[in-house]
């Protein structure tokens, strides 16, 4: 269960002293990703005359929206069954052909495809933007009625006398960095629904609160993570075959550690090609950024960029618990989307269907509460519906897959034994291992560095490999210079007390932004935590990973953070 004391979770509540206008809506709805416009959308499909507005902190819609993707389009279909033939639908890159290697430092075992169970082929799928597949959702939201709010970042839950959550604190401006009011401060309004769903994707800050508050994974498993990094390259049109689809394993992260790469080859003569690092790994001296350009490295990977052009960095974490990690997706006044609930189906590295099949479901039950007279109860319904429904059958043959890999490793575990149970459960309809647990958070998966040596890493060589802030500065990130930082320490004396001395300072490499530094005299004495809290880009890593569990995530001022253009 999230451990949210009261130090943490007043960093995000609303000042009750500030007096603000409110706005009344049917539904309010946080995050204007595949799992929020979904729902906006099917409201309006299923009553036109239904109230809704979409509140996304970023600058502009798709702004924050990171994904690899290759989309099952099983979700878009229930929205627009005619999708394919619509005018400038950006889904239309088709799978065209399936690989899946095993790497080791040189060479690379591919893996036929008839071994992969079936749930794991790409055949109907498209490769995909989903930051540009989201901006196309809010045209069709915005043409069906919807507001679309961009730049509104949403610092805090309103609720109603009776303990329900009554809508959200959106639109404030104007924190110094010390954090008092500036003179140009703007109290924001609050946005009241009878119902407020949050799709905030993974561990998004309001759902965080929700969960803990209402007590909602009480039931459930911990929930687990991988950090997602992506890069966007212009290669050489003799080398691209566009629909083409590879996933990998194996080196450089080896045979213990978790994760897998990707390349998929999209029009323009384009390839996204990244990494997952699950956030699970026990050696604090893992610095997941480098692992992934080390990947690069490998002859097959760097032969296809050789004479390309990197065009656009990103990273954000993506959820990996399975089903068993599924919080109770309903609460009085409202319901979890999405990332928010983590519906990621991770051997087939997807949950953008699932995403928007949920913002779908959310939208039914509410329109159904809502033609009743109903307002801020639990939509139970919404809530059966995710394990009983489409999302459920998605998720519980692959349920054991995370659990392997993190006992086992991803090759005993993930491979051998989750592919025999994920076979069981495509023939047999059984998962012959029953449902396994997960123990423990990945914070608390981080050991002593003491236990390990450290990783000696390759120097970037700036064509093929890049340092973070070059990176990053792809990422066009930009907050506020005046505006407090939005990353809090619940304690500020246990980054240069606790995790440098016992587990080697590990923010300092799990951070793909490079927002965590050490810094200390030429001497190598008298060190102190920096934190560059305007080269966040919002993957959540820290909130997750810390093993001191002492950095909280909080939203920045509407609008801040990465502008990416087609992630």
């Amino acid at each position: 269960m999230y451990n949210l004391d009261q130090t943490s979770a007043a960093f995000t509540e609303a000042d009750p002293t500030v007096e603000r206008e409110s706005m009344e809506y049917d539904v309010v709805i946080v995050g204007a990703g595949p799992a929020g416009l979904s729902a906006a959308i099917r409201l309006k499909q299923n009553n036109p005359e239904t109230s809704v507005v979409v509140l996304e902190k970023g600058s502009e819609v798709g702004a924050h929206i990171l994904s690899g993707a290759v989309l099952d389009p099983s979700g878009l279909r229930e929205l627009f069954p005619d999708f394919e033939t619509m005018n400038s639908c950006p889904v239309r890159t088709k799978v065209t052909s399936d690989k899946f290697h095993i790497y080791g430092p040189a060479g690379a075992l591919s893996i036929p495809q008839f071994v992969l169970p079936p749930l794991m082929h790409n055949h109907g799928n498209y490769i995909v933007s989903m930051a540009n597949t989201c901006r196309w959702l809010a045209e069709q939201a915005e043409m069906l009625g919807v507001e679309v709010f961009p730049g509104m970042s949403c610092s805090a839950l309103v609720y109603r006398e009776d303990g329900s959550v009554k809508g959200v604190v959106a639109g404030e401006f104007g924190y110094q960095k010390d954090g008092s009011k500036g003179p140009g401060y703007e109290p924001g309004m609050e946005l009241h629904g009878k119902y407020v769903l949050l799709g905030e994707g993974a561990r998004g800050s309001l759902s965080k609160i929700a969960i803990a508050k209402y007590e909602l994974d009480k039931d459930s498993e911990p929930q687990k993570f991988g950090l997602g990094m992506k890069e966007i390259w212009d290669i050489d049109p003799a080398k691209h075959n566009e629909g083409e689809v590879l996933h990998s394993a194996g080196w450089p992260l080896g045979w213990k550690q978790g994760g897998g790469s990707f390349v998929y080859h999209a029009e323009n003569n384009q390839v996204f090609l990244g990494m997952i690092v699950d956030l699970n790994y026990e050696n604090p001296h893992l610095y997941p950024y480098q692992e992934f350009q080390k990947w690069k490295t490998h002859p097959d990977i760097s032969d296809l960029l050789a004479g390309g052009k990197r065009v656009a960095y990103g990273a954000r974490v993506v959820t990996k618990g399975g089903i068993q990690s599924i919080p109770q997706t309903a609460f009085p006044g409202g319901a979890l989307l999405g990332c928010s609930a983590g519906l990621v189906n991770l051997p087939r590295i997807k949950g953008n269907h699932n995403a928007m099949l949920s913002g779908i479901h959310a939208a039914d039950s509410a329109t159904k509460a809502l033609a009743a007279g109903r307002a801020g109860d639990v939509l139970t319904d919404y809530d059966d519906m995710i394990h009983d429904g489409p999302i459920g059958d998605d998720l519980r043959p692959v349920r054991n897959v995370a659990p392997l890999n993190g006992r086992f490793g991803p090759f005993l575990g993930g491979m051998l034994l989750g592919g025999m149970d994920m076979w069981s459960a495509t023939v047999l309809k059984l998962n012959f291992l029953g449902t396994l647990g997960h123990k423990k958070d990945d914070a608390a998966s981080t050991k002593k560095a003491d236990k390990f040596k450290p990783i000696d890493y390759p120097k970037p060589d700036g064509i093929l490999t890049f340092d973070r802030l070059t990176n990053v500065s792809f990422t066009a990130t930009n907050h506020g210079e005046d505006q407090p930082s939005h990353l809090k320490l619940i304690d500020a004396s246990i980054p240069v007390n606790v995790n440098l001395p016992e587990f080697a300072g590990p923010s300092a490499r799990y951070c793909p932004a490079g927002v965590y530094e050490f810094i200390t005299e030429d001497d190598g004495s008298n060190p102190r935590f920096q934190i560059n809290a305007q080269n966040c880009i919002h993957c959540k890593t820290c909130d997750i990973k810390d093993p001191s569990r002492n950095i909280v995530w909080t939203v920045p001022e509407g609008g801040g953070g990465p502008n990416y253009p087609n992630m």
